[in-house]
């Protein structure tokens, strides 16, 4: 997922691609080797910065696909048409090619495996990003607090972390929207509705923990739908992203 990177203080360091993983026909899995990561938090993101031989510079912001994990970073990038950076990094890179990366970036649309209240995470698209940060952070610390996953995509050709989201994990539920074409015999395509949360989410009186990710228009009626079935505010964290041409 990809934002508009936000100027920090923070240490530029230098990336190396050690492996990536296919995830759709646009979409790759990024995993880089960053001596002297200080760690991240599920939830958190980082910016990437390519410098070209001339001196020309850019930068996007990408969500961390994984819990910390040593000095590896994990980031699941979709290729955008026209894309400055995100068409260098899916396809463009080969193992152990650098760039720079900086973070972690964020401290709120975090979770912690220390947390305790049910979690709903609702995704739109790539959206997915952080959130399967937070889902794969539940299981590598052991964690029982109960996830429920609503994941809205066009197709099923377009759904990241397939196969892992297929076999699944205790106390993890998921449900798949699609928007253009579904599956035979699942709900018709159409974008997400009160009756989808009412259904798959959790009940406002559990008091869950909700995180929306996705691009601007879908976090907005997601977020409005949480509040329409009772959810605090409080308890709604959102995050969005819209074109920024990368």
């Amino acid at each position: 997922m990809a934002r508009t990177a936000v100027p920090r203080r923070l240490t530029w360091r230098v990336a190396r691609l050690a492996e990536t993983r296919a995830e759709t026909p646009t979409a790759e899995t990024l995993v880089f080797d960053v001596p002297g990561w200080p760690g991240h938090t599920a939830g958190q993101h980082v910016d990437v910065r390519l410098t070209a031989e001339d001196g020309y510079s850019t930068q996007r912001s990408y969500s961390i696909a994984a819990p910390a994990d040593g000095d590896r970073v994990e980031l699941t990038v979709q290729r955008v048409p026209d894309g400055e950076v995100s068409s260098y990094l899916v396809g463009g890179l080969s193992r152990g090619d650098p760039v720079e990366i900086r973070g972690p970036v964020g401290g709120w649309f975090v979770w912690r495996p220390t947390a305790t209240a049910p979690v709903l995470l609702v995704a739109g698209g790539s959206g997915i990003v952080p959130l399967m940060a937070m889902i794969r952070a539940r299981g590598q610390a052991g964690s029982r607090t109960p996830f429920r996953l609503v994941y809205s995509v066009r197709t099923p050709a377009d759904r990241y972390y397939t196969a892992e989201l297929r076999r699944g994990a205790p106390g993890l539920d998921v449900t798949y929207l699609y928007t253009r074409e579904a599956p035979e015999g699942r709900r018709p395509p159409g974008r997400l509705m009160v009756a989808d949360l009412n259904t798959h989410g959790w009940p406002a009186d559990f008091e869950p923990d909700c995180f929306v990710c996705g691009p601007t228009g879908f976090v907005e009626t997601a977020a409005d739908v949480l509040l329409a079935l009772g959810h605090a505010a409080r308890k709604i964290k959102t995050e969005r992203f819209g074109p920024t041409g990368g």
